[in-house]
C-alpha cells in the first residue's frame, strides 16, 4: 500500500497536480500574522521602535524580526545574569545590523559566565539550546528558551515576577 501511495504522490508531483516537497532547509513562506496592540504598546520591527497611539490591529504579510509588549526588555531591566543574556539575544534578533553580531557575541560570553556560576544542569542545557538556536539565526526561539531560565533564576533569587 505504501508503494502505491508513493507512486501516486510521485505521479501527482510530476504531472503538476501537487507541489513537490520542499528540500530540507528551503525557504518556507511566512503566513500572515495579525496582531492586536493596545494604545501605548510598543513594537520593534526590524530594529525600528513603533509606539501605538490608538488600539490597532496590524497584519504582517512578510518576514520581519519583531517583538512587542512584554517581550521587549529595556536596558535597565537587564539586571540579572539571565536577563542580560535575554537582552543580548534581543539585540541579536531585533537590533540594527551592526548590533546583531555584537549581541550574539555578548550572549556567548554571558552564557559562558552563567554556566560557570550555576549549579543547575537544566539551566545549562537550556542555554546551550538557546545559543544553538541563535547561531542558526533563530533568535526568537533563543529568547523563548531564555525566558525559561529567567523564571528559574527568579525562583532561585526569590524575586517576584513582573506582572
Amino acid at each position: 500500500m505504501l508503494a502505491t501511495l508513493a507512486k501516486s504522490r510521485r505521479f501527482a508531483v510530476e504531472s503538476g497536480l501537487a507541489n513537490p516537497p520542499e528540500p530540507e532547509g528551503a525557504y518556507q513562506p511566512v503566513s500572515t500574522l495579525v496582531l492586536e496592540l493596545r494604545q501605548g504598546d510598543t513594537m520593534i520591527v526590524n530594529g525600528a521602535p513603533i509606539r501605538f497611539r490608538t488600539k490597532s490591529r496590524i497584519e504582517l504579510t512578510a518576514h520581519a524580526r519583531f517583538l512587542f509588549g512584554k517581550q521587549i526588555m529595556a536596558p535597565e531591566d537587564a539586571d540579572t545574569p539571565a536577563r542580560r543574556i535575554y537582552f543580548a539575544f534581543q539585540s541579536a534578533y531585533i537590533g540594527i545590523e551592526p548590533e546583531r553580531a555584537s549581541g550574539l557575541e555578548s550572549a556567548r560570553r554571558l552564557i559562558g559566565d552563567f554556566k560557570d556560576a550555576t549549579t543547575s544542569p537544566l539551566a545549562r542545557e537550556i542555554l546551550d539550546r538557546a545559543l544553538l538556536a541563535a547561531e542558526a539565526d533563530d533568535c526568537y526561539t533563543a529568547l523563548k528558551l531564555t525566558r525559561r531560565v529567567i523564571r528559574h533564576e527568579d525562583a532561585v533569587l526569590q524575586r517576584e515576577r513582573a506582572a
